[in-house]
């Protein structure tokens, strides 16, 4: 099959299997821009209604640029990879500030933009302006090392490179950008990772993996290192007066930057979960505080690394708290709680509250 052959096959197939999206068909370069970076680490299923909900309220990039991160942060709140609506939000005001409102339509420009990497260029030049700049993840390696038969470790930059030369190579110059929806489409519905629906794929007849029955065993990738896992102490102030919790907001540089928090830390190896929550209070606060209660406890992982997190009451002993490992610390009610952008876990932990309020 020639690359020719290869781009008018996929493309016709795409034309009659493509799933209906909310920003497929979409003209404005803008939602092209917020569709893809929400897409970055997210199924499509999960990421539809943030970004229907993400474009209600912030419908232009004006509208975007002009909110506080605050605002921005709760609307993506459960989505996780929280970096990407920081720097979505900073890109916005870039392009507001710097390009008139308007996304830059170059390859080499618009990568300058804060969250912007080679692969979300190469999306959003190509279905918002036409540029035929091919787009490489997961489905795209996985549908070329089968089509071509490469072996190689796909964690290798080596292998990267090559799967990019030849994606460049097959991409069709008119439609770029159906293109690249077509490659990861077929990746995401036909060339899955495991039991491939070989029979109904486009391309077969040229691929090597399906002609070698190597489906299975391509791509390679090597085995991840094993991520560590931490248990977390983590303290539920209430102030005697009027009962309300003390939050604190995490630093922007810091990973769930912008995103509140109910303070503590990693326990230590020789002390109980009381202890980790009484020091750890003490070190990021500056008070003291005895932990008196468990409210409950959970298991959430990170991509690069899991946690067991628990959550008890405390009472302030002495001291008044001080933001020292944080930008900001706030006594609030019970029920301003789902005011605030929390991350998941600790999102759980402010619905628990809530409800025992």
């Amino acid at each position: 099959m020639q690359n020719a052959d290869f781009s008018s096959e996929l493309l016709k197939w795409y034309q009659d299997h493509k799933r209906q999206m909310p920003w497929r068909g979409e003209a404005d370069p803008y939602k092209i821009w917020v569709s893809e970076i929400m897409l970055q680490q997210t199924r499509v299923d999960q990421a539809t209604p943030y970004f229907q909900n993400f474009i209600s309220l912030f419908p232009t990039v004006y509208d975007l640029a002009n909110a506080n991160q605050q605002e921005v942060l709760k609307a993506w709140e459960g989505l996780g990879y929280y970096s990407r609506a920081r720097n979505l939000h900073a890109a916005a005001k870039m392009v507001v500030e710097e390009f008139g409102g308007k996304l830059p339509e170059v390859y080499d420009e618009i990568i300058k933009l804060k969250g912007i990497g080679p692969y979300t260029a190469a999306a959003v030049t190509s279905i918002a302006f036409n540029k035929p700049n091919a787009v490489v993840d997961g489905n795209v390696i996985r549908v070329l090392t089968r089509y071509y038969g490469i072996e190689d470790d796909t964690r290798s930059t080596k292998t990267r490179r090559k799967i990019q030369e030849l994606a460049n190579e097959l991409i069709d110059e008119d439609q770029p950008g159906d293109f690249n929806q077509a490659m990861m489409e077929l990746g995401s519905e036909v060339c899955t990772p495991s039991n491939p629906d070989c029979d109904n794929c486009p391309i077969q007849m040229g691929c090597i993996a399906a002609k070698v029955a190597k489906t299975e065993v391509i791509p390679y990738k090597s085995p991840a290192k094993k991520k560590p896992h931490h248990i977390i102490g983590v303290g539920i102030i209430e102030r005697e007066k009027d009962d309300k919790i003390l939050i604190a907001l995490r630093p922007n540089d810091a990973m769930l930057g912008g995103m509140w928090e109910f303070p503590g830390g990693k326990q230590e190896n020789v002390e109980t979960i009381k202890q980790t929550i009484e020091r750890e209070l003490k070190e990021e606060l500056g008070v003291e505080v005895k932990a008196y209660k468990e409210l409950m406890n959970l298991k959430h992982a990170y991509s690069h690394f899991s946690i067991t997190m628990h959550a008890w009451f405390c009472k302030l002993i002495s001291g008044e708290p001080k933001p020292k490992e944080s930008q900001e610390v706030r006594w609030v009610k019970r029920e301003e709680l789902e005011k605030f952008p929390f991350p998941k876990a600790n999102k759980v932990l402010t619905e628990r509250l809530m409800k025992e309020s």
